[in-house]
């Protein structure tokens, strides 16, 4: 059955919050826009999004090295990326509501959205989280939440040649949170004002990175195709001359077709030298590469893949959602995602609650099977029910303790997709389990 495009993320929130995967921050309190928490289903889920893109670009690979850096730097930090003087939006504020839009977000229109009334003349608001270090007034040191969590990265550069044996070309991969105080959050996960960035910086040789820059493009596209189920959702599309940053001979995004049109999902850019020459003017301290075999020195150039973790999350979602209907005229909704992305690979339950010789039998299961795998027991309601809960938090497969299993010791394994059952012999359901996972 094919999904309405006009609902699907109204139904995707809904889901996420029934099923305690994402739910909306300080909610009892009337929530905070632009703000959101990972329920106990969602967080598993975020890890092994996050986990596998550790796997592939830092675990499977010799020349990439990981860090978690502070989201708190010394001011300087944005002064030297820019951030201070150009992170900024355009708004306009009404003058009877005063309620304030970024002129392309609302088609440049010359009447409020909301009431109708007239708006001021364009100002520039820099959208960088403001913060103070220290304790005692007077003493306190302005500072930032980190704006992009790649500074970082720049600024550990020589900490990792000198202690890690690095040699170029070299990447540094980080995980981390960024802040930004959007004018205007909006689409669930996509503009949020907290939220983490999955960064890699690939340093190379200056007449390398033409080489290195198609590389990193066709590995992430390469990487988000054999995760998401309709490829054709994804595409590169190559900035214009005019969005280019000045330092940047090119750039293309990975773009995700979303309900609301295509919209930027991971960023591989050109930095060339620019982010080490600002770092060594602005700290003072050379920030070269001495090659350690022809002695050379020279500053490296930057190949960037940068994405948003909760926005890419939420395209998976939507890649993922799927409505069928069902012989009965119901509507089966379920998660078609990857075991590899699922919270949990394997449901187990018994088939009757209130039968003590089947519950002690499915929790033994679940006992075995979770020293090595997430697996969830679930010996409440009714079957369906059971189905239902695991068909939409994208459970790939369910095993039903029941009455057969008293005698031959198998037991009955449902498919998410299909949901076809086999019986699998209980002492050869791990064997099985992990056939399947790989």
């Amino acid at each position: 059955m094919a999904n309405n495009q006009n609902d699907t993320v109204s139904k995707i929130v809904s889901l996420c919050k029934r099923r305690g995967i994402i739910f909306q921050n300080s909610e009892i309190y009337g929530g905070v826009q632009g703000f959101y928490d990972y329920g106990p289903v969602g967080s598993l889920m975020k890890n092994n999004w996050k986990g596998l893109w550790i796997k592939n670009n830092v675990q499977q690979r010799p020349d990439v090295v990981l860090i978690d850096g502070s989201i708190i730097t010394h001011p300087k930090v944005w002064e030297a990326s820019g951030h201070v003087k150009n992170f900024s939006d355009e708004l306009v504020e009404c003058k009877s509501c005063h309620k304030r839009f970024r002129p392309d977000l609302i088609d440049h229109a010359t009447k409020c959205p909301e009431c109708g009334g007239e708006f001021t003349k364009g100002r520039k608001y820099n959208i960088l989280f403001e913060t103070e270090i220290g304790v005692i007034e007077g003493e306190k040191v302005h500072a930032y939440l980190r704006g992009e969590a790649c500074q970082t990265i720049y600024l550990d550069f020589q900490n990792i040649i000198n202690s890690c044996r690095v040699k170029i070309p070299f990447g540094i991969a980080q995980i981390g949170k960024a802040f930004r105080n959007e004018i205007t959050p909006k689409n669930f996960l996509y503009r949020t004002r907290e939220f983490e960035q999955w960064d890699i910086q690939y340093f190379c040789r200056p007449e390398d990175m033409d080489k290195y820059y198609q590389y990193w493009k066709e590995q992430r596209m390469n990487w988000y195709q054999n995760l998401f189920n309709n490829k054709d959702s994804l595409r590169f599309r190559q900035h214009e001359k005019d969005e280019l940053a000045f330092y940047a001979k090119i750039a293309f995004d990975i773009e995700y077709q979303a309900p609301w049109g295509w919209a930027e999902m991971e960023g591989i850019h050109w930095r060339a030298d620019y982010d080490l020459t600002q770092h060594t003017k602005f700290s003072g301290q050379d920030q070269s590469y001495l090659d350690p075999v022809t002695h050379e020195k020279f500053l490296p150039h930057i190949v960037e893949t940068s994405g948003g973790v909760d926005r890419s999350f939420f395209f998976l979602l939507l890649d993922a959602y799927q409505e069928q209907k069902l012989d009965n005229g119901d509507i089966r909704t379920y998660l078609k995602i990857s075991p590899k992305v699922s919270a949990y690979k394997l449901a187990i339950f018994p088939l009757a609650s209130n039968k003590p010789e089947l519950v002690s039998v499915a929790q033994k299961l679940f006992d075995d099977l979770s020293k090595n795998y997430s697996v969830d027991f679930d010996d409440s309601s009714n079957i369906g029910k059971k189905y239902r809960r695991q068909d939409e938090i994208g459970t790939p497969w369910c095993a039903v303790v029941d009455y057969q299993t008293l005698e031959d010791n198998t037991v009955s394994v449902r498919d998410r997709d299909t949901m076809s059952q086999i019986r699998v012999k209980i002492d050869e359901i791990d064997s099985w389990l992990q056939k399947q996972l790989n």
